[in-house]
């Protein structure tokens, strides 16, 4: 049994052995006989709405065999004050597994502890691991090895994407480059456990010069909407657009983990010119979670 709790504790043995088994999960959709959760039942513990987690892993479970079980918190006693570790000792006694969104990354962490069945995080306000992985994976599938090469994060440098794909470069020996206003690069204590080549730049076209890869994700997460004024003044300018994408390397990828907000943290234009990777990086959630969810069960 193992847990896929954040990038941070995977060791890059994991991360790879991931990555290197996503290939035939996708290649072999609808074709493949093994099925490593047959009868087995998986929650969805989910305090947070979602449309790429939700539908991905619930089809992950399936294909590979299983049943999956979607409990929203305010259905269940959690949402009434239940202890996580309350919660996680009867269903560690009923499912065999935990797939767990939710605010708190050391609720996950508690679950694991005191359920006793595999549990994944897919999704804290501090990692997003199976974001990353899927992110990782698909850039591999486009440019090969991500090793050697230039990821540029641009936004909000300090929410749980950022932070998951800080512990990815060090462990997979790319390098980093976060732009962000200096108030949203991340926390000195994360980027010094990480290690890694980590550079931070207020310029977003410094930070984009050369890079293989251009990164966004939202300028106002889930649980941040009460900031949303003070946030879209502040980030304003932090957006992927043409010029930033000439700064870039010539065939550099486009990625964002959706849902997109056209005009603030990417264009139109930008957006709809590197839809294809866009998308294909969206359906990659499913074939990176199915080989998660294996190497949990093995």
């Amino acid at each position: 049994m193992k847990h896929l709790l954040s990038l941070e504790s995977l060791s890059p043995e994991a991360m790879r052995q991931i990555l290197r088994d996503t290939i035939p999960f996708k290649r072999e959709r609808g074709l493949h006989t093994r099925q490593p959760l047959a009868g087995q039942s998986w929650a969805l513990i989910f305090s947070k709405s979602s449309t790429r987690t939700r539908v991905s892993f619930e089809v992950a479970v399936r294909e590979l065999g299983g049943q999956a079980m979607f409990l929203n918190a305010n259905d269940i006693q959690l949402g009434r004050g239940e202890p996580i570790k309350d919660t996680a000792r009867v269903l560690g006694r009923m499912a065999h597994g935990a797939i767990i969104r939710t605010y708190a990354q050391q609720d996950v962490e508690e679950f694991a502890a005191y359920s006793n069945i595999p549990t994944i995080n897919a999704l804290t306000d501090e990692e997003h691991p199976c974001q990353i992985l899927t992110d990782i994976f698909t850039f591999e599938e486009k440019r090969g090895p991500i090793a050697g090469k230039v990821v540029t994060f641009i936004g909000d440098g300090a929410c749980n994407v950022p932070q998951s794909w800080i512990f990815a470069a060090a462990k997979l020996d790319f390098e980093l480059r976060i732009a962000a206003p200096r108030i949203y690069q991340p926390p000195e204590s994360v980027t010094a456990r990480a290690g890694g080549r980590i550079r931070f730049f207020e310029n977003v076209l410094e930070a984009a010069s050369g890079a293989h890869l251009l990164y966004t994700d939202v300028w106002v997460s889930m649980g941040k909407e009460s900031e949303a004024a003070q946030r879209l003044k502040e980030l304003a300018g932090y957006q992927i657009n043409a010029s930033v994408v000439r700064s870039a390397a010539p065939d550099a990828l486009v990625m964002h983990c959706l849902p997109a907000y056209r005009g603030m943290e990417i264009d139109e234009a930008t957006f709809e010119a590197h839809a294809q990777t866009i998308f294909d990086q969206a359906e990659n959630r499913l074939h990176t979670q199915k080989s998660a969810l294996n190497w949990a069960c093995s």
